[in-house]
């Protein structure tokens, strides 16, 4: 209790080692030197208690304390010089690092139990995020190979002792879903995927970890970015109001294959991911930005099948491709938007951010596709419930009541998704009805001054890190470029087409951007990839100077509110109930 650390001098610590045995000792010495005075043996007992309680004193190695203050943990270590100077014999302190380590498995603490002496950091356990039958099986190999050991020393047995307890620890925030909120209150940034200052991850920030731990949902965007220019560039070479610029095909070909290539190689690897790392595809279902993604595979694949090159599919698509792309999308849309209308830790205003769009364009998309099957009713079923929840999501995300915080004031691309929906909307409802009537035009002209709005901005795509989520935010600018296309059919004029075109080629102009940047990122700099921080935060906040926030009302205060009021009343009560009875026995 004696020990102070390195930051705070006020700071009480609480030792969390193990209880030894002397503690029964020095139980046995109370109890021995009460019953001194009538026993004639009981300071001989006493001695021998004191002796055994001094001897294994001097077997500790170590102990740990943490501040009450502030979380950190602090090692205490006895050096044995050889002399007993009745100073504790120069015990050295040392305040463990919050590098990710000092809560994910206290690597940092645990140096000297691998044998190293030249302070180099063990390997981290990577197991806490594999599936649980990969888990199970190493834990059992981990387990043999430390029963062939034969380490009799303190040091070692004390080791393995504060490993399980953190194993326990890390074993209790990994499986444990972690809430909404957390991630809000962990992370930043549009996309919740940097850790902020104050935060303690579960993983080691300084080592690169295995890649399909650092490969996200995100890269998904890549398909998305790809496939709608493959559905631009059909509707560029097919459409009559672009018949004059002579268009080849093959650009639309070129661009489906690489889409469908692209979209296999992510498929496979994130598959993998899940075969592997399930703890960590669970922690980016739980997140609130991450969730939304889960979505974009099925949106991809409507896209290929919409803008499938003429050349490959000359006859009209089954439906039961229809049936197999949007089945899956329709069962998670349930899952989210009943947590949405229930309530509870995920309803909307608790996770809504712009990424939310993604769960709601699928609808639009799976409209146009089913009009394209000839399904025109399930069309206008999947229109309705699309538009319905855009327009809620648009009023919760326009009052920006969750994501206050979590936004930055300056403009993101993120915010590019607003133009999604309204864009696909308008879309969808020209292929279902046949025309651009009123209602096509309303969603147009909204999803043409969102746009618009975004584009005066000058910094839009100035000061923030490049990465793979970026190319989600391109999809919108292709949807809106192809509903132009459609509004220059119906309304054909010089303008109308010069509009066209200039948003086609914005768009073509940044998707090929994108692709050069990633291209460059991931063979040159190899920097395309870096650690996820956001699936390794833990469930609860550990360390750092902030609090965690608690519910405002509690029972006790209000019992303890009401409890003075109440009383004047009950004994009111009571006492009329008295008189009364008094009453009734006199008469």
């Amino acid at each position: 209790m004696d020990a102070r650390p390195l930051n705070s001098p006020r700071a009480h610590f609480v030792n969390i080692g193990e209880v030894l045995p002397e503690e029964e000792v020095e139980q046995a010495t109370t109890t021995t030197a009460m019953n001194g005075d009538n026993r004639p043996d009981g300071n001989k007992r006493a001695n021998r208690a004191s002796k055994l309680r001094d001897s294994r004193r001097q077997q500790r190695p170590f102990s740990r304390q943490i501040s009450l203050e502030t979380g950190f943990s602090v090692l205490n270590r006895e050096k044995n010089n050889g002399c007993n100077n009745g100073d504790g014999g120069g015990g050295e302190r040392r305040v463990l690092s919050r590098s990710g380590l000092s809560f994910g498995g206290f690597d940092s603490a645990m140096k000297g139990a691998s044998g190293s002496t030249d302070g180099a950091v063990r390997k981290a356990d990577f197991n806490l995020f594999r599936t649980k039958s990969a888990l199970s099986k190493q834990n059992s190999l981990m387990k043999s190979r430390k029963e062939r050991e034969t380490v009799a020393s303190a040091l070692h047995e004390y080791t393995q002792r504060d490993e399980g307890f953190a194993g326990n620890r890390e074993d209790e925030s990994v499986n444990r879903s972690v809430p909404a909120g957390r991630y809000f209150a962990a992370l930043r940034g549009p996309e919740l995927d940097e850790v902020k200052d104050f935060e303690d991850i579960l993983l080691p920030k300084d080592q690169t970890w295995p890649f399909l731990l650092r490969f996200p949902i995100g890269c998904f965007g890549i398909c998305l970015g790809l496939s709608s220019q493959a559905v631009l560039w059909r509707s560029l070479a097919t459409s009559p109001a672009t018949q004059f610029l002579h268009i080849s095909p093959f650009i639309n070909l070129s661009l489906w294959l690489l889409a469908l290539a692209v979209l296999f190689s992510v498929t496979v690897t994130y598959l993998l991911k899940f075969i592997f790392y399930f703890e960590a595809v669970r922690r980016e279902y739980f997140h609130p930005v991450r969730i939304n993604f889960f979505f974009a595979p099925w949106v991809v694949c409507m896209f290929l099948a919409i803008g499938a090159p003429p050349s490959l599919f000359t006859k009209p698509l089954h439906p039961a491709i229809w049936c197999t792309f949007m089945a899956p999308y329709f069962f998670l849309e349930l899952k989210i938007y009943g947590q949405w209308l229930s309530g509870g830790k995920r309803r909307l205003c608790k996770v809504a951010n712009p990424s939310s769009h993604l769960s709601v364009v699928g609808n639009f998309v799976g409209a146009i596709l089913a009009a394209k099957v000839g399904w025109k009713e399930a069309a206008k079923f999947f229109w309705a419930v699309g538009f319905a929840h855009y327009l809620v999501l648009f009023v919760t995300l326009y009052q920006r009541l969750p994501t206050s915080e979590a936004l930055p004031k300056e403009l993101h691309p993120v915010y590019s998704m607003f133009i999604a929906a309204p864009s696909a909307a308008s879309i969808a409802w020209d292929a279902i009805y046949g025309e651009f009537d009123g209602l096509s035009g309303t969603c147009y002209f909204i999803a043409l001054f969102l746009y618009v709005s975004l584009v005066v901005r000058i910094n839009f795509f100035t000061g923030f890190r490049f990465s793979v989520a970026w190319w989600s935010y391109t999809f919108p600018m292709t949807t809106v470029s192809v509903a132009t296309i459609k509004y220059a059919e119906h309304v054909p004029c010089t303008m109308s087409k010069g509009l066209a075109l200039t948003l086609s080629f914005t768009s073509s102009a940044m998707v090929a951007l994108l692709f050069v940047s990633t291209l460059l990122h991931a063979f040159v700099w190899h920097t395309l990839f870096p650690n996820d921080l956001a699936i390794a935060i833990t469930k609860k906040r550990h360390g750092g100077n902030g609090k965690e926030k608690k519910p405002i009302k509690r029972a006790y205060d209000i019992r303890r509110w009401a409890k003075p009021s109440s009383l004047p009343f009950v004994s009111g009560i009571r006492k009329q109930s008295s008189g009364s009875k008094d009453e009734n026995e006199v008469e």
